[in-house]
């Protein structure tokens, strides 16, 4: 917990004191903290276990299982890419595989600006717009290989005004 400064501490335990009552907290505090700090590294984790009385190992154990949580910093824009099967079917992989190649980066992985994390998601329930892209909430429809390169830039420029 050396890592952590007074502010994340006082933040973090007020968090699991919001959910003092509850039987089964921790899906409720991760989601918190993840949403306030955009990850959940192991000095969190272990805060949370002082807090809560919850082994250490079971709380990697769910920051590990579920996707939506996130053990590194993610970059200012996740970009989600649906590789569900109709999204697949539709050519997802060659859409990844174009955002991979632009940015430099695999799936999972952040620019070491700090500004693209490359997400793969199993299915964002836009099947019918396949193969579909979102980023930071904004879905888009029908994402073919060459439109990769637009959508980024489209960031880029927002970085650059």
């Amino acid at each position: 917990m050396a890592h952590l400064s007074e502010a994340a501490v006082k933040q973090i335990t007020e968090i699991c004191n919001r959910y003092a009552d509850e039987k089964t907290p921790l899906m409720m505090i991760l989601s918190d903290v993840q949403r306030e700090y955009g990850y959940i590294p192991l000095e969190v984790q272990e805060l949370v276990s002082e807090k809560t009385g919850i082994p250490v190992a079971e709380i990697y154990g769910v920051v590990t299982f579920y996707s939506f949580f996130s053990l590194k910093p993610k970059g200012k824009y996740v970009i989600g890419c649906c590789l569900g099967t109709a999204c697949y079917v539709k050519g997802a992989q060659q859409v990844i595989d174009k955002f991979s190649e632009i940015l430099g980066i695999k799936a999972g992985e952040t620019t070491a600006d700090g500004l693209f994390t490359i997400d793969a998601l199993r299915c964002i329930g836009a099947c019918g717009i396949a193969p579909a892209v979102s980023i930071n909430g904004k879905v888009y429809p029908k994402v073919s290989v060459n439109a990769v390169a637009g959508i980024i830039n489209e960031y880029k420029a927002k970085e650059n005004a």
